[in-house]
């Protein structure tokens, strides 16, 4: 997927689909005909070493040599959303035990303490993760995120002293925000990334009214409710939770492009040139180029975690299928 320390498109490259143009049609479209179906889940509550929990779905185990796979969902996201659904299918397919992790507060029931997730909280897929490696000894494992999920996985293996290797064997990301500050300027300069903040926050400010006086101590509620911006509801609420000093820290300790030169876990990385939630000229580039334990798979067209290829009545996700072939493949080394 780089050869000569150039990135070129993947073989066979993507083609987007011609009825679905422009990074807007493949961002909402592909979210609108991904398939609410997936394998079976049985549903685990773990606790947390803080004394909260993860709500965790467990897909069905193909046999018991089967790698597992952690899947990591995107903002305001959840096991339940079609991306994770389809990927955990294709996962599946190609023999490999899907296990979906709901981030703090995304299961459908608000958490015990006052913090939230974050685009570079590591220590809940660092928790889960070990978990999975002690109940399935032997096995290999690997690990997927999306968007947010796919910026907390590069962090996790980036910043650990091993590049992530003992945790797990393989990983893929999908549509990460690599630079979280030109990300959020991003979304707040064009009408469509106003659309798309706006769905965020109303999502996320609901998040922080049900915890209600819990929070009213540690952030101003009232200022909260009145956000209309992501990076400001980052100043108020991300930031103050989570020990950074203002949104503009935050985004600097946890964007992923800053720790993908630690990285020693072999890593897909799949992203479209037009994704509406990161410039083109922040992609890091060069760290892909100078670290050979990543593959970066780039592509002209594909917006946000879309890819989506085929025909009106028979669409393909062609990036899905890619990273869960590829996952196959080097957990089967």
């Amino acid at each position: 997927m780089r050869r000569g320390g150039v990135p070129e498109p993947t073989s066979p490259a993507f083609r987007a689909a011609g009825w679905a143009p422009g990074p807007h049609f493949q961002t909402l479209v592909a979210r609108a005909l991904r398939s609410p179906k997936g394998p079976g889940y049985v549903r685990e509550r773990l606790d947390t070493p803080d004394g909260d929990f993860l709500d965790v779905d467990f897909g069905p185990d193909p046999g018991p040599d089967a790698p597992v796979v952690l899947v990591l969902h995107g903002l305001e996201g959840s096991s339940r959303r079609r991306y994770v659904r389809n990927v955990a299918r294709e996962l599946f397919v190609r023999g490999i035990r899907p296990v979906l992790m709901n981030f703090r507060g995304c299961s459908g029931e608000p958490n015990r303490t006052l913090r939230f997730y974050h685009s570079g909280e590591t220590e809940d897929p660092a928790f889960l993760l070990t978990q999975l490696r002690r109940r399935h000894p032997g096995r290999r494992v690997g690990a997927m995120g999306f968007s947010l999920g796919g910026n907390a996985l590069l962090k996790l293996l980036g910043e650990r002293p091993d590049g992530g290797t003992g945790l797990v064997d393989a990983a893929a990301v999908m549509s990460v925000p690599y630079d979280l500050a030109l990300g959020s300027g991003a979304m707040e300069r064009t009408l469509m990334g106003r659309l798309y903040s706006a769905y965020f926050l109303r999502s996320l400010r609901a998040k922080v009214a049900r915890h209600g006086a819990g929070l009213a101590e540690r952030i101003d509620l009232d200022a909260v409710a009145r956000a209309r911006t992501i990076q400001r509801f980052d100043d108020l609420v991300t930031a103050p939770l989570h020990g950074f000093r203002d949104a503009a820290d935050y985004y600097e300790r946890a964007s992923s492009a800053r720790w993908l030169d630690g990285i020693r876990t072999p890593t897909l990385l799949v992203h479209a040139l037009d994704d509406p939630f990161l410039p083109a000229d922040a992609i890091p580039l060069e760290r892909t180029r100078t670290n050979p334990a990543l593959e970066l798979s780039l592509h002209p067209a594909g917006g946000h975690v879309g890819f989506l290829s085929g025909a009106p009545w028979r669409p393909r996700f062609w990036a899905d299928e890619l990273v869960a072939a590829f996952l196959a493949d080097r957990l089967s080394e």
